[in-house]
């Protein structure tokens, strides 16, 4: 489709939104690894009435995807194509204290900002948000988890819009959280989530957030740009050990690198493409079956269009792998 002809596709729903759109937007300015071809169409709703006019307007068949901050997400060099809604912080950014042991999030709230909200409310069981690099619309889909919780242990019901703009709540039976995983219909877009914590003195809550924090600058090359863990931990393996015990620490391709530091980290460290980065996490792949018998799985999101030559072949495992 031309781009003339997308721009006139969707334009009724443009004429209905409040908040900001722009076309050919760059990804690469988004994604914490800084690579990526352009969205389509990148889409900033005011508000939830704004977003569910807004896709209550758009046509069917124009593809819809959500990003958040960009931190766990490798967007590929051919772009996006449709409509990339990214939800802002002044529409979906804000938090509520419920009751005694309830807070009502956005999802648009970065999880650091998240565990400080706890700790000014005085509730246990956030701390470990203090440590993920991400936005709560994320750890919400992905089961986020760290320092041994996960996202499940605190999600009480969760508000969603989905792709012809209605509106549910899902309960946390409705979620199915499994590891870095739920089951949650992959077209709805979560807008905030109620969340239940336990009370808890501040220096306690504080010690732990301390404590992630020291772990994340020890152990976790933070100041790179990174997309985080790369793969999920198998079942009995961690994912870094199995990286290392194939010899790809520190190993590169074009520009990208698995860290030196933390070799479940794909760094980009020499204006790396994200054919580079992704060629470099399919060809570790590859090497830890071979070395040990176990599929790993991506845990950074792929998505987009490759560019044209340079598309990337995922690594097969045969039928019957370890894991």
């Amino acid at each position: 489709m031309s781009s003339d002809a997308f721009r006139d596709q969707v334009a009724p729903a443009l004429d209905v939104l409040r908040g900001r759109a722009s076309f050919d937007a760059p990804m690469d300015a988004i994604t914490w690894f800084r690579v990526g071809g352009p969205a389509d169409l990148l889409v900033s709703p005011a508000d939830e009435d704004d977003l569910a006019a807004f896709l209550a307007a758009l046509p069917e068949d124009v593809p819809v995807q959500v990003v958040g901050m960009g931190s766990n997400l490798l967007v590929r060099d051919g772009g996006l194509e449709g409509v990339v809604i990214r939800l802002g912080g002044k529409g979906f950014g804000a938090v509520e204290h419920v009751g005694d042991t309830q807070l009502r999030v956005g999802t648009a709230m970065p999880d650091k900002r998240l565990a400080a909200a706890a700790l000014d409310a005085g509730l246990d069981g956030f701390a470990f948000y203090h440590g993920i690099p991400g936005a709560v619309g994320g750890a919400l889909r992905m089961n986020a988890g760290a320092n041994g919780a996960e996202t499940t242990e605190r999600v009480i019901e969760v508000s969603a819009i989905d792709r012809q703009g209605k509106r549910h709540t899902l309960s946390h039976a409705d979620m199915g959280y499994t590891y870095r995983h739920s089951e949650a219909a992959p077209d709805l877009i979560f807008t905030s989530a109620l969340m239940q914590g336990e009370p808890a003195a501040r220096d306690v809550i504080q010690q732990k957030m301390d404590q992630v924090q020291h772990h994340r600058e020890t152990v976790q090359p933070i100041k790179e740009r990174t997309g985080g863990s790369t793969f999920k931990n198998p079942p009995g393996y961690s994912a870094w050990k199995l990286v290392d015990e194939a010899g790809y620490r520190g190993r590169h391709m074009g520009g990208a690198q698995m860290s030196q530091m933390h070799c479940n980290f794909m760094l980009n460290i020499d204006n790396a493409s994200a054919h580079d980065l992704e060629t470099l996490g399919e060809t570790v792949r590859q090497a830890v079956f071979e070395t040990s018998g176990v599929a790993l799985e991506w845990e950074i999101r792929r998505i987009g269009r490759f560019a044209l030559g340079k598309a990337v072949t995922p690594f097969a495992a045969p039928s019957s792998p370890i894991a």
